[in-house]
């Protein structure tokens, strides 16, 4: 496992019951790089994503095989604590869900939890989460009123600065900007490019053209299975593969 690896999935096989929606995914995923995982609906990217930190295990009948290390360690290890995992590899889901709390306290909330109260480090760490999801110059003179008077952009830009909040390692991001305005849009993927400077993300992207914006690299699944990965301007450019290329060219999806 190359030292820059921050995640390693090998022969990872998903099954709902004894319907199998991934097979034999292996998968690298370096630090503080933004990789893209597309495809088709029904691919199981959103099973790929959420069995990272265990999520999945919320699902009745849901199990996996396979074998996936983060820093080298197997999550699915007897001593891995699920609490600290979902810590350290933050999940933000497709449809923003802020607490009906205040803008600050949505912030505050995780930190308040893991037992930080210090009004001064609470206020440092919401200002750099808010500025860090591109979202403070919005919010700044309005922290105490409601996070669900919001807009949909910045309710998801919120939920992305809640997870910031926890001090992650990795962020998990399933169609963050699937409800979103272009300009919105644009925000979250500015933010991004910034963000992996710190984190290394994992995205389900909103279509192939923000894969193509702020993926550094790019995996194309189809049906489960893994057609294609590498870096992302080589794929788009030059795809070894006729599925990724039609896929890509929106002959078929």
């Amino acid at each position: 496992m190359s030292e820059n690896t921050k995640i390693k999935i090998t022969n990872l096989n998903c099954f709902y019951d004894k319907h199998q929606v991934v097979f034999d995914l292996c998968l690298n995923v370096r630090s503080n790089e933004i990789l893209s995982v597309f495809g088709p609906a029904g691919s199981g990217i959103t099973t790929v994503l959420r069995s990272l930190n265990r999520l999945t295990e919320l699902i009745p009948g849901a199990s996996m095989e396979g074998e996936i290390l983060l820093d080298e360690k197997n999550i699915w290890d007897s001593d891995v604590n699920v609490t600290d995992l979902r810590r350290r590899v933050g999940m933000v889901f497709d449809v923003p869900t802020p607490l009906p709390m205040s803008i600050y306290d949505n912030i505050a909330y995780g930190p308040r939890l893991k037992g930080e109260k210090s009004k001064s480090v609470l206020d440092g760490l919401v200002e750099k989460c808010l500025k860090d999801s591109a979202l403070w110059d919005d919010v700044k003179a309005r922290l105490k009123t409601s996070a669900l008077a919001l807009s949909g952009g910045q309710q998801q830009r919120l939920c992305i600065a809640r997870v910031l909040a926890l001090n992650p390692e990795v962020i998990l991001l399933d169609r963050p900007c699937s409800g979103l305005d272009p300009i919105s849009t644009a925000k979250i993927e500015d933010s991004l490019t910034q963000l992996k400077e710190q984190f290394t993300i994992i995205l389900a992207p909103h279509n192939t053209q923000q894969a193509g914006r702020v993926s550094d690299k790019v995996a194309f699944l189809m049906g489960g299975m893994l057609i294609e990965e590498g870096e992302t301007e080589e794929i788009f450019a030059n795809p070894k593969n006729q599925k990724t290329s039609d896929y890509i060219t929106g002959r078929f999806g």
